[in-house]
């Protein structure tokens, strides 16, 4: 008979703060600052004469913003032009990532086209006036003079350029998204914008606004026609037609043919987790009643809507039971759900602001901070873009950045679209970094694979791990089936990220009934991806891969395995040592380490490029007796090896830093690693600049050690007896023979 190794907790009663390391010298300019005058000088010039020939009711309080590409090599918080932005009169209100062939750069060979950062800067247009006399009389030692010289390019944000996607004649409803300025009041942007396309005959749905940070989001009504006209207001960042719901109805089709099934007697494990499932409804008949808390209508004045009242059955029921075999007995719920309408009849209609009062539902939900666990299956039909980010991205990360809730959200079904062209790209908003995109595996078996209807990454940079994690989802060789209306438990076969989503938060609800309040969501959250297994399958395709179908290979581990569960809170600026337990005398032999860092960041949604405002920077430490790092571990970027999935530029800044999942394993010899550990350094930035005024963040971070040593579970406890302690399940969990 197999032992049981529990999760090993308290892993944060080993960790200590550590002074911080030598710092590095500054970097040297590719231009020199006679080259920089020369190019930038007749560019400011430029830029200032378009943007005086803007119509004054386009420029609220005579305000105006360009385009400032930094070279690739100066891309990193340590570089961000903060004192050439305050001499200037200038301020950044967003930025985003483009990609450029600079000028010259400091590497052997030509210039070659590469991802950099492009700020928009805001300013009255007498500043961008004085911008040419300004560069002719700085010093060449001064601070804002280093900075200039880590500027690229410089132009005025024309309104072509912010009209996002092709405009169709026939399209009368767009999206705007709006800068709004940081140090002046939201009213002068709001009623100068009201005013503008108020005169141009364009209507502003005002019930509908969405703000995000220092975005503004409002839906407008107008003929295609008027587009470029308002796109001339200096302060609009996007304009795109409005995207649609992506459609309700299933995949598969009911065919009609009653498949029975039975469901279990008992209650569900555990009445503690606090589980909302977000989507089309459930119909007058149906047969999970036992399981459900509560069931409410966000509008109750609305009629229901057919194929989401089944998709939203589908969805519960993939929650509470998983697949369903059928004719077999259905799996005991781990907890009970309370299922919220967000999609009704009226969601279906014409009406394309429906989008718009779907988030708003959804909003409404996140802020009354009722759950810990939350599924999210539906959003718009719009693939993620890199140059931007959304409302519904924007939104709910921000009401995720406490790492109170576990939210899982289905990455669309568009996978077999474009890949080229990026329309096969996991979908609105899965591009969210505080919550676990879900795509959908082909089976439950080892033998699993992508399904092919599932969506594909990168996501957005952070985020660029996307999909976060695979689960079962169905596919035409193997359905997955789910309960359809009626009062008899029957089944329909479906298929769909819809039902991936769901399952996957099964098992996360499954390790918070069985562990109980031992571990914050953020925790599960980091199990999760810590146990999950790419396989051999691309990351662009599976993220860090399928998490196993049994909770119970998530919270226990076999004999020679120890896993160990970190729970604490990191001081922006400051340095922390986690050290890797280990047994008394050490390990010989090969060792594998395995870690998983997770924390929930505030978000800026002005800077696609500079999302989060939390990073960490994580360095593996072979010997903390004498401050060694290990050469194999660094050699590819450090432990978590980021260095594969960026551009050349992204690792030459600190990019890799601010990805709010690190994840990893190495090899090593015993003798390698006497006494490892993770230095942690976490880093804060404000609008993609370095700040004094950032909070703490949480973290989990989930450590597993793996050797021949078969008590290691055992002796790491012993080791530590008084710290660690072993994480006892709630419930009594069956012993597999």
């Amino acid at each position: 008979m197999n032992q049981l190794n529990f999760l090993i907790g308290r892993g944060h009663l080993l960790t200590h703060k550590i002074p911080p390391p030598g710092g590095g010298g500054s970097k040297e300019p590719v231009y020199s600052f006679e080259e920089t005058i020369e190019r930038l000088k007749p560019e400011f010039i430029s830029t200032s004469e378009m943007l005086n020939q803007v119509p004054d009711e386009a420029c609220p309080g005579d305000y105006a913003v360009a385009r400032m590409v930094m070279h690739p090599a100066f891309i990193a918080r340590s570089f961000f032009p903060t004192g050439m932005l305050r001499a200037t009169r200038l301020e950044s209100v967003g930025s985003r990532m483009v990609k450029v062939a600079p000028r010259k750069w400091n590497k052997k060979g030509a210039p070659k086209s590469c991802s950099t950062t492009e700020l928009f800067v805001a300013g009255k247009r007498g500043a961008f006036r004085n911008l040419a006399a300004w560069a002719s009389q700085i010093s060449e030692d001064s601070k804002e003079a280093k900075e200039l010289m880590g500027v690229e390019s410089f132009h005025a944000f024309t309104a072509q350029e912010r009209i996002a996607a092709l405009v169709l004649e026939t399209t009368t409803c767009f999206e705007v998204g709006i800068h709004l300025l940081p140090e002046e009041d939201f009213s002068l942007v709001y009623e100068a914008f009201f005013i503008f396309a108020s005169q141009l005959g364009v209507d502003l749905s005002t019930d509908h606004l969405f703000r995000v940070g220092n975005l503004l989001f409002i839906p407008v009504h107008c003929p295609a026609s008027k587009i470029k006209q308002l796109a001339q207001f200096t302060l609009i960042r996007v304009i795109r037609p409005m995207p649609k719901l992506r459609g309700m109805r299933p995949l598969q089709r009911n065919s009609g043919i009653q498949i029975n099934c039975n469901l279990p007697h008992a209650q569900p494990l555990s009445s503690e987790p606090k589980v909302a499932i977000l989507d089309g409804g459930l119909p007058e008949k149906h047969s999970i009643h036992n399981w459900l808390r509560g069931y409410r209508k966000s509008d109750s004045q609305e009629v229901d809507d057919p194929d989401a009242l089944e998709h939203g059955l589908g969805v519960t029921s993939a929650f509470l039971f998983g697949p369903i075999e059928p004719g077999g007995i259905a799996n005991r719920p781990y907890s009970f759900v309370d299922h919220y309408r967000v999609l009704d009849r009226g969601t279906q209609a014409e009406d394309p602001l429906e989008l718009y009062r779907t988030l708003g539902f959804i909003e409404e939900i996140l802020l009354s901070r009722q759950y810990q666990f939350i599924n999210l299956s539906l959003g718009p039909d719009l693939p993620v873009e890199d140059s931007d980010v959304h409302a519904w991205t924007a939104l709910i990360d921000r009401l995720l950045s406490d790492g109170n809730t576990l939210m899982t959200v289905a990455v669309g079904n568009n996978g077999e679209r474009d890949w080229p062209s990026g329309n096969a790209r996991v979908m609105v908003p899965s591009d969210c970094v505080n919550a676990l995109a879900v795509g959908a595996a082909s089976e439950t078996s080892v033998f699993w694979e992508r399904a092919p209807y599932s969506a594909i990454g990168p996501g957005r940079h952070p985020g660029l791990i996307k999909p976060d994690l695979m689960m079962f989802g169905g596919t035409p060789a193997s359905y997955f089936h789910v309960l359809c209306p009626g009062v008899a438990p029957t089944l329909t076969p479906q298929l769909g990220t819809s039902f991936a989503a769901p399952y996957l938060l099964r098992n996360a609800v499954g390790i918070r009934a069985i562990q109980g309040d031992a571990l914050s969501p953020l925790a599960i959250k980091a199990l999760l991806v810590h146990s999950a297994d790419p396989g051999s399958h691309e990351q662009q395709q599976v993220g860090f891969g399928k998490i196993p179908e049994d909770v119970r290979d998530i919270i226990t581990c076999p004999n020679g395995v120890a896993r160990i569960v970190y729970e604490g809170e990191l001081t922006p600026g400051k340095y922390l040592r986690a050290p890797v337990p280990m047994p008394k005398g050490g390990l010989s032999g090969n060792i594998v380490l395995k870690a998983t860092f997770c924390y929930a960041s505030p978000t800026d949604p002005q800077d696609a490029v500079a999302y989060t405002r939390a990073g960490l920077k994580v360095t593996f430490r072979a010997d903390t007796d004498n401050g060694a790092t290990n050469a194999r571990a660094q050699q590819k970027g450090g432990f978590f090896g980021m260095k594969k999935y960026q551009t050349e530029a992204e690792q030459r800044s600190d990019a890799g830093k601010w990805e709010t999942v690190l994840h990893g394993a190495a090899t090593f010899q015993g003798s390698e690693i006497p006494k490892p550990a993770f230095d942690i350094h976490y880093n804060a930035r404000d609008c993609g600049a370095s700040t004094q005024s950032a909070q703490k963040i949480r973290y989990a971070l989930i450590i597993t050690v793996a050797s021949y040593h078969t008590e290691l579970s055992a002796d790491i406890l012993e080791a530590y007896k008084g710290k660690l302690v072993r994480i006892e399940p709630k419930i009594t969990i069956p012993i597999r023979l």
